[in-house]
């Protein structure tokens, strides 16, 4: 517990070399806080409520919580630069500006509300010196050392720590002398009779809340992280040797109660331990003193709590707090509120009841404290190094279940209550979509839970019902891009991924530098959506072979890019590149030829204005129809369509000629059960294939899906004639070449095609020709 090498310097750190060691800034709030109230007033009363056996019990379990709690404190703050915040900062930079910010609050009013608390068993034990004392005594005398206590806290942590040397002296001095009597009156049969469940005693629920405030006191000194010298070595170093010395504290006073004073009294006198102690008023005198110090300790913490919860901008409410005095930047602000909160519950004055309520606000940090440490172990960053190596992740998830089990014994609908406020504020805080300031897990946690899930769809065989949208977006005009953009998130259905490229032509440092200009542009254009797309920009000498490369390379293991998507291209420029129709076509045709799906989307300016302010029940969207993979795959997209905000009303209608010798109710029929076996809601319409038909039927339409064929430079529609005559008749026009199966009956034990497309000519061109 020496605090030699504490102040060893750290670079970032402008307190370093300056503030607490070990044993004054961690261990010695940390043990005053546990060896506090518990142990002085209720210990006894637990014993003689519950039994030694049960008591032990619930003194194990209650410690369990402090050791696992102290196992993931020590990985987590020896793995970051910890600064001012405790709990609340070691959860921030972990779980993320949400759970971060509701567990800071939650953890400022549990220590705020345990100043009260502690302030009350001082007055208790103060009154009953005094003859004839009434209950307001004990507030007024309560009120008093919330006062008093305030006064240290405003003057800062250097007063505080004076104050708290004196506190231990006279603690120890109460434990020797308590153990020195307890030996002295042992009775064994005193003990077997104090071991079984007494009638009409405590219900396990009931005892453990009164009990479990005197374990909570091991994160004082994790709370006084911003006052700490060398913060990720005191706070492992403090928290266990504090937990360590209180275990034996708790399991020794235990055993030497039920060995001394019978049940009843220990049920009845909360001072039992006056009787039993060589000196009795010692024992009064280190009461007043553990209270006292418990108090301060939290006087002390949760300041610095909202505090750092201001400086980081949580909620606009607690920014006045930010401010802070000198140049330890003392939280004055914040003590005169945490002084006003301990105010009011001493004037509440039960002190059973806010031990309950202390419990349950202090196990819901420890859980989130240990469910962090498990998050950030699990997310297997390389980041993730810390210098405490007796941790496993598992340690950390043990911790949070044992937490919520505590909650549920002692009070489910109370456990249940305080989850739901906490997941509220978190709600709150994550909708207000406040900018990070700092980095934290949720990155790497999601990263290593996409290597696992694409490591585990690798091993499974692919199935055409698997197909999901993972587009290919190739933009090159910044004014069209955004109706693209648009169209992507449309068809990706929430399901698939969007990659937006941009392709420039050239190589060495300006290529580079143009580069690094235009995926910022594009990164912008995705922002000012917002839309959910992932910006690539690629360089190189050759336009063609950079675009081939990027259609067959883009993606990773079974998420590949499977569906190429362009603006419809005038002839003379294009947005797979500027260099015409022919090159256009051209690279369609590769894409196609790779195993890529081809989506071209024609839509000017003034169609899309008259799309966005159109009622959305209005909407309506066709499918030209064969039966074929593009008929299948337009069909899938327009279902995906629907999924969308604006087109959940929006009605589908199919559109198809009858085959040859089918009558139009042989196809309505058909097609009917065809959509009914895919679970697709859609109108069908039986019409022929002409031009006349397509602006007749499908002019007024909102969005368009036409099968098309590429010969040469050429692009042929469902008519068979070229697309450039149809598509000024039409509104919003989409184009569709599938390549790939989609599975729309998603049946699990149909049978893939083996066959593959060869890229040739023939292929590119089937599905648009006439029958």
């Amino acid at each position: 517990m020496s605090t030699n090498g504490d102040a060893a310097s750290t670079a970032d750190d402008p307190k370093t070399g300056q503030g607490l060691g070990t044993f004054a800034g961690v261990f010695t709030p940390s043990i005053l806080t546990i060896l506090g109230i518990v142990l002085f007033l209720r210990l006894g009363y637990v014993i003689g409520g519950s039994g030694l056996e049960r008591a032990l019990i619930i003194i194990a379990i209650a410690n369990a919580i402090s050791i696992l709690t102290s196992f993931s404190v020590a990985a987590i703050s020896t793995n970051l630069r910890v600064k001012a915040g405790g709990d609340y900062y070691l959860i921030s930079r972990t779980l993320g500006l949400g759970f971060g910010g509701a567990i800071g609050l939650v953890l400022f009013l549990a220590q705020a509300i345990s100043v009260g608390f502690y302030c009350i068993g001082f007055a208790e034990v103060t009154a009953g010196l005094i003859p004839g004392s009434d209950p307001m005594l004990v507030r007024m005398l309560a009120g008093t050392a919330v006062l008093g206590l305030g006064i240290l806290a405003w003057l800062g942590a250097d007063w505080a720590t004076r104050f708290q040397y004196a506190v231990m002296a006279t603690i120890i001095a109460a434990l020797v002398l308590f153990t020195v009597g307890g030996l002295g009156a042992w009775n064994t049969d005193l003990l077997v009779s104090n071991w079984s469940y007494p009638v009409d005693g405590l219900s396990f629920g009931v005892a453990f809340a009164i009990f479990f405030p005197a374990v909570t006191g091991f994160t004082q000194g994790v709370s006084m992280s911003g006052d700490l010298a060398n913060p990720s070595r005191s706070i492992p170093t403090g928290v266990f040797s504090a937990v360590a010395l209180s275990i034996a504290v708790y399991f020794g006073c235990a055993f030497l109660l039920a060995g001394t004073v019978p049940g009843s009294i220990l049920q009845t006198d909360y001072l039992a331990m006056k009787r039993i102690a060589v000196f009795g008023p010692i024992i009064d005198a280190g009461v007043i003193a553990a209270t006292l110090s418990s108090a301060l300790a939290s006087f002390m913490g949760a300041p610095r709590i909202l505090q750092s919860l201001a400086k980081d901008g949580v909620l606009p409410i607690v920014k006045p707090f930010a401010h802070g005095s000198g140049p330890s930047d003392n939280p004055r602000r914040a003590v005169l509120l945490t002084a006003a909160i301990a105010t009011g519950v001493v004037l509440l004055g039960d002190l059973n009841l806010i031990a309950s309520v202390v419990s349950m606000f202090f196990l819901i940090s420890y859980g989130l404290l240990n469910y962090a440490t498990y998050y950030e172990a699990r997310a297997q960053s390389p980041y993730f190094r810390p210098t405490f190596r007796l941790y496993h992740p598992f340690v950390g998830l043990a911790g949070a279940v044992v937490c919520l089990g505590a909650m549920l014994a002692i009070d489910i609908a109370a456990g249940v209550a305080a989850a739901a406020i906490l997941f509220g504020i978190y709600q709150y805080l994550e909708l207000r979509a406040a900018p990070a300031r700092w980095a934290d897990s949720r990155r790497s946690h999601h990263l290593q839970e996409a290597r696992r899930h694409l490591l585990a769809a690798a091993a499974a065989e692919e199935h055409p019902r698997d197909w999901r949208p993972q587009l290919l977006v190739f933009s090159d005009s910044s004014q069209r891009r955004h109706r693209l953009l648009q169209f992507s998130s449309w068809i990706e259905g929430r399901s698939g991924l969007t990659t937006v490229v941009r392709v420039l032509e050239g190589e060495g440092i300006e290529a580079r530098k143009h580069r690094a200009t235009a995926l910022e542009d594009l990164t912008a254009d995705i922002k000012e959506g917002p839309f959910t797309a992932f910006p690539l920009v690629v360089a190189g000498g050759d336009v063609d072979q950079t675009i081939s490369a990027v259609v067959q390379s883009a993606g990773i293991g079974p998420v590949r890019a499977n569906t190429v998507i362009a603006n419809w291209s005038t002839g003379t420029s294009s947005l797979m590149t500027p260099l015409g129709a022919e090159r256009f076509s051209r690279n369609l045709r590769t894409a196609f030829g790779i195993g890529c799906n081809l989506i071209i989307l024609d839509a000017d300016a003034n169609e899309w204005q008259t799309l966005d302010t159109a009622d959305a029940k209005d909407r309506t969207i066709d499918v030209w129809w064969r039966p074929s993979k593009t008929g299948e795959l337009m069909l899938l997209l327009a279902h995906l369509v629907t999924r969308s905000e604006g087109w959940k009303d929006a009605r589908i209608r199919v559109l198809a000629r009858p085959a040859h010798e089918e009558d139009d109710e042989d196809l309505t029929e058909r097609l009917t059960a065809t959509l009914e076996d895919y679970r697709i809601d859609a109108e069908v319409i039986v019409s022929d294939v002409t031009a006349d038909d397509i602006t007749r039927h499908s002019g007024d339409s909102s969005l368009v899906f036409l099968p098309f064929a590429i010969r040469g430079p050429r692009f042929y529609g469902p008519t068979g004639e070229e697309v450039t005559d149809l598509l000024p008749s039409l509104p919003i026009a989409v184009l569709v070449m599938a390549a790939q199966d989609v599975d729309l009956g998603a049946d699990p034990d149909k049978e893939q095609d083996e066959a593959e497309d060869d890229g040739s000519d023939d292929a590119v061109e089937s599905d648009a020709k006439p029958e």
